[in-house]
């Protein structure tokens, strides 16, 4: 008995896979496998739909909503980028300037994650409304004229993306930058490199898993998000995450939803390999 424990002792750590394994199995294969299903069926919600094997429903569904896709991955790529901008200034001053106060700083990132995330939505639509607070007070100085708006326009929902999201960047980035030894920026500088000589050719390099990880976390709830652009958005902002909505909820149109998600699934995968390999992780991961 003791011998055939001893010749099974490598499989031991593999046994804790298992609870993810199944996990995985169980609430995501099997899921995408009954999606693939549905995609390729045909029929109508009245009178049920049949597997048909209907591949060209694919072409069909990227022929037709490849407007709504474009406009996904660009507000996609400029929320990821806007994020990026906003919250590498913040991680950084938290990492290396926080001092006592980091868990504080660091409380105030995650503290809209405490509200509903619609209702944020709700309330960035109520900051940028006509006569609301932001807009409201510029034109009442004279500074913005009475007919400007933001509301129904690219710019709300991106605003709103970026900023429900914003956290999703921060926090890699604090991660990654909080693991940088000081004595190496330190070191470049006593081999005469400039503060930016050093952040360029040392802290940034350093930080890139977090600025790979913070990318995706942002980029792809942003890309198939639907409610920023259903509630601070209009007909000509909306998103491939609206038309997956509309196709399930609203149509029934199960097939052409299915297709849909999948062909989302497969851009974000490109992206996302296309990204990594340009920031080149692998190597600074090993």
């Amino acid at each position: 008995m003791t011998a055939a424990i001893r010749r099974l002792r490598w499989a031991i750590p593999y046994l804790f896979l298992v609870p993810g394994g199944l996990w995985l199995l169980i609430f995501f294969v099997v899921p995408m496998a009954v999606m693939a299903s549905i995609s390729l069926q045909t029929g109508s919600l009245g009178t049920g739909y049949a597997l048909t094997w209907n591949f060209g429903i694919y072409p069909e569904a990227i022929s037709q909503f490849a407007t709504q896709f474009l406009r996904s991955f660009e507000y996609g790529i400029i929320v990821t980028i806007l994020t990026l901008l906003i919250g590498y200034p913040m991680a950084y001053t938290i990492a290396f300037r926080g001092g006592r106060l980091k868990n504080i700083l660091l409380l105030l990132v995650i503290l809209p994650f405490f509200t509903s995330f619609i209702i944020r939505t709700l309330a960035w639509k109520l900051i940028l409304a006509d006569n609301g607070f932001l807009l409201g007070t510029l034109k009442g100085w004279g500074l913005l004229p009475d007919s400007f708006g933001l509301i129904a326009t690219p710019i709300s929902v991106i605003s709103g993306l970026v900023y429900n999201f914003l956290p999703f960047m921060v926090l890699p980035l604090y991660v990654a930058l909080e693991k940088i030894d000081p004595r190496l920026i330190e070191a470049a500088n006593d081999l005469y490199a400039s503060r930016w000589g050093a952040f360029r050719r040392v802290t940034f390099p350093l930080a890139l898993p977090g600025v790979f990880a913070g990318s995706i976390l942002t980029f792809i709830p942003a890309l198939g998000d639907w409610v920023n652009a259903e509630l601070l958005g209009n007909t000509q902002t909306k998103m491939i995450g609206n038309v997956i909505q509309d196709r399930f909820i609203s149509q029934g149109d199960y097939p052409v939803a299915a297709a849909l998600s999948f062909l989302l699934m497969a851009g974000i995968l490109v992206a996302v390999s296309v990204y990594g390999r340009f920031l080149g992780t692998e190597r600074l991961t090993g």
